[in-house]
């Protein structure tokens, strides 16, 4: 049973871990995937410390942590994720990943196993954030395909200039304007929309706005909570709670962009 659903059932969480849950999913039934993984490579290699944001890695998991439990991205068990996705998306549909830069060297050359890799996207974050060897100001995206199909625009550059969400409630909570785009280059209407990680729920958010149906999955107390709540709101009152306003930076193509898509959806 879902954790929520929304009346219409176009939106709809669930409580489960990303891999076991994929396997519960009937092969060939979403059209496009949107997601950005817990990656646990930078924080258990690197072993970094505190942060403004997550708090102490070290207490990740436990009852009052900002951090939550992460996906253990062995090669072993990250191949077994996308064979999974691979299984679940149709035939001539995409998917979106996100990594950062440490997990895009480690992994992102495992999706080629499994996927046609058709280019590698980069989240400008406008804002500087924090950094041991150089400030980061960037994620990276992953675009691949299962068999053929062309974007929607040829006007979508590869660099999204979109500020990051600041003051946020949940830690890792991404732009709403990140998933529009990739829903701008491979949604239809009425599209089902999976996202393996939701988090925050912004993938959710964006999949409403775009009007295509949404199924969400996390392990994470906060998330569901979270995302249940947000969801909600935004379905009775037009408004993003945890996110008031666009976060969209000074890209005069991706203001465009933006302009004609609401048009087109209104």
């Amino acid at each position: 049973m879902p954790f929520f659903e929304t009346k219409d059932h176009r939106i709809n969480l669930f409580q489960d871990d990303s891999i076991h849950f994929l396997k519960s999913l009937p092969s060939d039934s979403v059209d496009l995937i949107v997601t950005d993984p817990a990656y646990s490579g930078m924080n258990q290699k690197l072993k970094l410390g505190k942060g403004k944001i997550i708090g102490e890695y070290k207490k990740a998991g436990k009852p009052g942590a900002k951090w939550f439990e992460e996906f253990h991205d062995t090669e072993e068990n990250y191949k077994s994720f996308l064979q999974e996705c691979y299984r679940v998306l149709k035939m001539d549909r995409h998917i979106y990943i996100m990594f950062d830069s440490f997990s895009l060297l480690s992994l992102a050359p495992i999706v080629r196993e499994v996927f046609k890799v058709k280019n590698v996207l980069c989240w400008d974050k406008v804002n500087i954030g924090l950094g041991h060897y150089f400030r980061r100001r960037h994620e990276f995206i992953l675009f691949a395909s299962k068999g053929k199909r062309n974007l929607h625009s040829k006007s979508i550059p590869d660099v999204w200039k979109i500020k990051r969400v600041v003051k946020s409630k949940y830690a890792t909570q991404k732009p709403t304007e990140v998933f529009e785009l990739m829903l701008m280059g491979s949604a239809d209407k009425d599209f089902v929309v999976l996202d393996p990680f939701l988090g925050s729920g912004s993938s959710a958010i964006a999949s409403i706005k775009s009007g295509c149906k949404f199924i969400g999955c996390d392990i994470s107390d906060k998330s569901m909570k979270f995302a249940a709540e947000r969801i909600a709101h935004f379905n009775k009152h037009k408004i993003d709670p945890f996110q008031s306003k666009s976060l969209l930076g000074d890209d005069e193509s991706l203001t465009k962009l933006f302009r004609k898509n609401k048009m087109i959806n209104h």
